[in-house]
């Protein structure tokens, strides 16, 4: 009976220290993949590329008291009382490099992709692409997983699942959905 006791103990130390490990290597590896979503930034009908985007400095002129795309920041975000109250301001056109192009990054195009369970923005340059926005409609989860080569949106719902994926890996950025 000591003996069967001893075994027992045993296994539970041993089963509880395989447990913690996973858990901790499993946590470790995730914890670096999921974060908050983005904000949503208004579309513009100007191509943006992700460096002239953040690089450009606001136009000189009158101060308005909404932030700008890129000053916005994760922590400070418009309740959506006061964001539906007025419009979004109109970005300026980013400037021109000395070399007339747009500076040493891709040139983009925003584009939305609306889907079941919410919609993502894409700013898809010619070798790359940045993920500008994800919203998840009511009642939906939203993951965003991005990687040196691709981005991968994931809204889950009561065991419904849509994902967004834009890859470019060797090709110019293409998106595609898939309904699991």
């Amino acid at each position: 009976m000591h003996r069967g006791l001893v075994h027992a103990l045993a296994w539970t130390l041993a089963t509880g220290a395989a447990v913690t490990l996973s858990w901790w290597g499993v946590h470790t590896v995730m914890s670096g993949t999921a974060y908050d979503p983005p904000l949503a930034v208004p579309l513009t009908t100007q191509p943006l590329s992700s460096s002239t985007h953040r690089a450009a400095a606001p136009p000189p002129g009158p101060a308005t008291d909404a932030p700008s795309p890129s000053a916005a920041s994760p922590s400070a975000s418009p309740s959506p009382s006061a964001s539906a109250a007025k419009p979004p301001p109109k970005a300026a056109p980013p400037s021109p490099g000395p070399d007339g192009g747009q500076g040493g990054g891709d040139p983009g195009r925003v584009k939305a992709y609306p889907v079941t369970g919410g919609r993502v923005v894409f700013d898809l340059g010619a070798s790359s692409a940045e993920l500008v926005s994800a919203t998840p409609d009511a009642g939906w989860q939203m993951q965003v997983w991005k990687q040196p080569y691709w981005i991968r949106v994931t809204f889950t719902k009561a065991g419904r699942e849509m994902s967004v994926f834009c890859t470019w890996n060797g090709h110019p950025p293409m998106v595609e959905t898939y309904e699991g």
